[in-house]
């Protein structure tokens, strides 16, 4: 590939620009005068497709005019075809992120349902990279479109969903075997052949060849009779009752034949919204909505030309998509043919079950639209209202929140969650874990500190003391910090993440909430003394009465008297969900760190037990459960456990 790149002087000259511009298949990118990248597009001739941009620009949309007004410069990139400019223009957009390109969320993993290539295979949820052993059926919406699968196939089909660890140390079957949902293939109560016929059977379903898998039960069932095995057949007899249910209730039937992705684009005032809907095997798996930026101004066949582009260069692409918009999309076919292997037919015109596939899809869209529309109107009603009763001098956008979790002083974990532009940022969460260092004192000297603690709790209006742990070796974080003390992890945590922001490494928010009272309040102001935030507007969330949802306070900087809004007030409503979410996000945090401590700690203080053989033992059991449920014999077999070491660890361990 050849580039070039032609920049004008102060002032930007077009027709210097595009005058020595191949005709020859390319990308094209239009800086502005800091060398930031404002879109990038593809042509088949370059020079034809540059310069149509600075020729009547009166019939150009808004947003490009707009554009087209910033620009600098202008680079070219010539490719040797159109279907290769296609790739680089994709990769160029994921990579550089244009404010003037519409541009998609990256959602590269989609998950899917797995079959084992076990011998007794295994239904189950799988999302990532793909192992050729195991068969893999999708990719499917959402999770819970998998999930809902699985618990279908297990009712009907009754395949196992153990993991192999599980699965290779049973004694008894387990519940699911109770209730008829396994076929209890742990302890041999089914037969290699026989399970392999359900698996088969369910494998059929999942291809969409449901007609196939009643005859197969009916030849079975039949089968079952003549031996007089009248239980079997009256279980076969209830799996193929269930699929009649099954098949009743899918909206589309497997007449459409095949697997196809309906794709169909709407709009509720300025936001867009684009509907995916999901076919295989002639059954509706579910649908997901896209939410692009940089669609103001943009018309429909825009948006679902540069869904496809950005897509389906990503993810796996069944034979047919089908969409309603006017596009050529040859070079796309040509291109996601030969990377699938086989033909991919983009359908502009659909018609029979494909229109109606495409009308659920538009309604879907609009449903969609309005919905987030919705929901956005009413954040920014709850933050308007947030905003009043603080009686906050300027707009409200920026929420951050934290709070504390652990157990007993053990694994405490800090959270900080973020609300802007009307709704949680998740990628702005951030976790903190309050480290620690051993420091021994006595029970008695425990109790004192202990009584001290609580005395200060009260003295600050705390309505919930920090527990402090009754060991004879007490851990301690940073001097004077005892575990179980919110205070100073509050502190740490506050000085952590603000110290940052000070030197220029974030945006100071507009409201830090803390969940907690008066004390934890007060550590907060003190804290933002120290670094000079002293204009941010602080707020504790306190519990009510009883503790009950709605009967919340908010202790405020400055006033005495708490601020009690009713429990239907819109602000409260949305102190509440950001509260909730950092309470959600601690406790996960403290729970993976609190498990993975006590995981480790079991295996770690083992003599003959080092970093490579506690590796060897969790990857082979596939955890510590596993470790704890093998006999010695299963001990020894792993590699570098001899037998004396295994009766050890089995004795440590038990």
């Amino acid at each position: 590939m050849v580039s070039a790149r032609t920049a004008g002087a102060p002032e930007f000259d077009p027709a210097q620009a595009v005058s020595g511009l191949p005709h020859l298949p390319g990308v094209y990118r239009m800086l502005n005068s800091a060398g930031e990248v404002l879109y990038v597009g593809k042509a088949l001739d370059l020079k034809k497709r540059v310069t149509s941009y600075f020729q009547k620009q009166s019939g150009l949309a808004r947003r490009i005019r707009v554009m087209l007004a910033q620009v600098s410069a202008v680079e070219t990139t010539v490719t040797r075809s159109e279907a290769e400019a296609l790739l680089l223009e994709n990769n160029l957009i994921k990579t550089l992120t244009p404010r003037y390109n519409i541009l998609f969320r990256d959602d590269k993993s989609y998950p899917y349902l797995m079959l084992s290539g076990a011998p007794y295979p295994r239904l189950g949820f799988h999302r990532g990279s793909r192992d050729k052993r195991h068969r893999y059926f999708g990719p499917f919406p959402n999770a819970g479109a998998v999930r809902e699968s699985i618990q279908l196939l297990q009712k009907v089909f009754r395949i196992r969903t153990c993991e192999d660890t599980v699965f290779s140390h049973r004694s008894r079957p387990c519940l699911l075997y109770q209730i008829r949902r396994c076929t209890g293939p742990c302890v041999k109560l089914v037969s290699e052949s026989a399970y392999a016929e359900d698996v088969k059977s369910a494998e059929l379903f999942i291809s969409g060849r449901g007609e196939e898998v009643i005859d197969r039960l009916v030849a079975r069932m039949n089968a079952a009779s003549e031996r007089m095995e009248y239980e079997e057949a009256a279980l076969i007899r209830d799996q193929i009752a269930a699929l009649h249910k099954v098949r009743e209730k899918q909206f589309v039937s497997s007449d459409g034949g095949g697997d196809a992705d309906v794709i169909a684009c709407a709009r509720a005032a300025e936001l867009v919204c684009v509907n995916l809907v999901m076919i295989r095997g002639g059954h509706h798996l579910g649908d997901k909505n896209f939410f692009p930026r940089n669609a103001d101004g943009c018309g429909t066949e825009q948006v679902i030309e540069a869904f496809l582009h950005q897509h389906y260069l990503e993810q796996d692409t069944p034979p047919r998509i089908v969409i309603g918009t006017r596009t050529d999309a040859s070079a796309l076919e040509m291109l996601l043919s030969e990377r699938a292997g086989r033909k991919v037919r983009i359908t502009v015109s659909p018609a029979g079950v494909q229109k109606a596939w495409l009308e659920m899809a538009a309604q879907n869209a609009r449903l969609g639209a309005e919905q987030v529309l919705g929901m956005q109107a009413n954040q920014e009603a709850r933050l308007t209202a947030l905003q009043r009763s603080l009686e906050l001098p300027g707009p409200l956008q920026r929420i951050e929140c934290f709070d504390i979790s652990h157990t007993m002083g053990e694994a405490t974990v800090a959270s900080c969650v973020v609300y802007d532009k009307a709704t949680m940022q998740k990628s702005d969460y951030r976790r903190y874990n309050i480290q620690v260092r051993t420091d021994d004192r006595s029970p008695s000297d425990l109790g004192a500190i202990e009584r001290t603690q609580r005395a200060a709790h009260r003295a600050r209006g705390d309505e919930r003391p920090a527990a402090v742990s009754r060991q004879s070796s007490v851990v301690t974080s940073v001097p004077g910090v005892t575990p179980g003390d919110d205070y100073a992890a509050l502190r740490e945590v506050l000085s952590r993440r603000y110290r940052k922001v000070v030197a220029g490494e974030g945006r100071v928010p507009d409201l830090v909430l803390i969940d907690g009272g008066r004390g934890q309040l007060a550590v907060a102001e003190e804290v933002f003394a120290e670094l000079g935030l002293s204009d941010v507007e602080l707020a504790a969330v306190a519990k009510g009465e009883e503790r009950k949802p709605g009967m919340e306070q908010l202790l405020l900087r400055g006033r005495a008297e708490p601020l009690r809004l009713g429990k239907d007030h819109p602000a409260l409503h949305l102190v509440q969900q950001v509260r909730d979410e950092a309470h959600r996000f601690a406790i996960q945090g403290h729970r993976a760190r609190r498990g993975k401590a006590r995981a480790s700690s079991s295996l770690e203080h083992i003599s003959g037990v080092g970093a490579k053989r506690r590796q060897r033992l969790l990857a082979h059991f596939g955890g510590l459960r596993g470790v704890l449920a093998a006999s010695i014999e299963d001990l020894a077999g792993v590699e570098g456990i001899s037998r004396a070491l295994a009766e050890r660890i089995y004795h440590e361990l038990h």
